[in-house]
């Protein structure tokens, strides 16, 4: 009844909702300010899926070089590491001994290169003259020590010991006075001349000569009638020599009293006397003889402090 009686225009109300009231329309959001509980729904709606096997890098391609830029050698980056040079003090210093050391050695080892050269490059025949002058040097100071030996055996077993002794002194001054050229002497010996007629021999090389003849057994020495003695000195002067201040000239001879198959040798070996003189453009010639007689004599100096201590 009440249905019934109802107009058609309130039974059509009641069947629509309510009317809402109209409000200002909101801004839809965008994809950066969706509201969260709008993803967390999203992302349950929608499971992610399972995520594949990530594939593996592809090599990195290598790097060309650079066209401006050559590369360098093994050679090249050495010099560059050692030139130009980053030394320290102390390395400088070790580097400095280190180098005396070096050059030291390297001088001692060419003058013994020097020194030896003249006995590598000579003939067996040279060698074998060089071995009998050293054979007949040591038989000299065998003989000389035998000598001494038999004057002290004499003095020991004569019977009139004053007598033997005054013998052998006087012998003893003979032979000094000999050595110190104030007597006159002869036997056998060479003559060596040096016929210098461009006047390059020098005085070191006359008495290089007489250091030589000395060394192979020379008793007496002359040169141009001047006797030579233990203190004998040589100087240049001019285009000739002085010995003892006594100026002589080209050609110089040389008397000389000793064992003559000694003394020759002593002048011909490799690199010696005559070799020297010959570089310089002298003429040497040497002969021997049974006979050579040194008359040059020197004046017996009295010493001015020394006194016998027999006294």
């Amino acid at each position: 009844m009440s249905d019934q009686g109802e107009r058609p225009e309130n039974r059509l109300r009641k069947e629509l909702p309510a009317e809402v009231p109209a409000s200002e329309p909101r801004p839809e959001p965008s994809a950066a300010e969706e509201p969260r509980p709008a993803r967390e729904s999203a992302s349950k709606a929608a499971p992610l899926p399972e995520p594949e096997s990530a594939p593996e890098p592809a090599p990195a391609p290598e790097e060309e070089p650079d066209a401006a830029e050559p590369r360098l050698t093994g050679r090249q980056r050495l010099a560059a590491g050692l030139w130009p040079p980053r030394l320290t003090r102390a390395q400088f210093i070790v580097a400095l001994l280190l180098f005396g050391l070096g050059f030291g050695l390297a001088v001692q080892v060419a003058s013994n290169s020097d020194s030896d050269s003249a006995l590598r490059g000579a003939r067996q025949e040279d060698l074998v003259r060089i071995l009998d002058e050293l054979d007949d040097r040591t038989q000299r100071l065998e003989d000389e020590k035998q000598g001494l030996e038999k004057q002290r055996e004499e003095l020991q077993s004569s019977s009139d010991q004053a007598a033997e002794a005054r013998k052998q002194t006087a012998e003893k001054e003979r032979q000094l006075g000999i050595l110190a050229g104030t007597v006159a002497a002869q036997g056998p010996g060479i003559t060596m001349t040096v016929d210098d007629a461009k006047g390059t021999v020098e005085s070191d090389m006359l008495l290089d000569a007489i250091q030589e003849l000395r060394a192979a057994g020379a008793e007496a020495i002359q040169i141009n009638g001047v006797r030579v003695v233990a203190n004998t000195y040589l100087t240049d002067s001019g285009k000739t020599v002085s010995v003892d201040g006594n100026k002589i000239d080209a050609p110089y001879r040389f008397k000389v009293i000793g064992k003559p198959q000694d003394l020759e040798p002593a002048l011909n070996i490799p690199g010696g006397v005559v070799q020297t003189f010959e570089k310089e453009q002298a003429t040497v010639s040497v002969e021997r003889s049974n006979k050579i007689v040194v008359d040059a004599l020197r004046q017996a100096k009295q010493p001015d402090y020394a006194q016998s201590s027999s006294r």
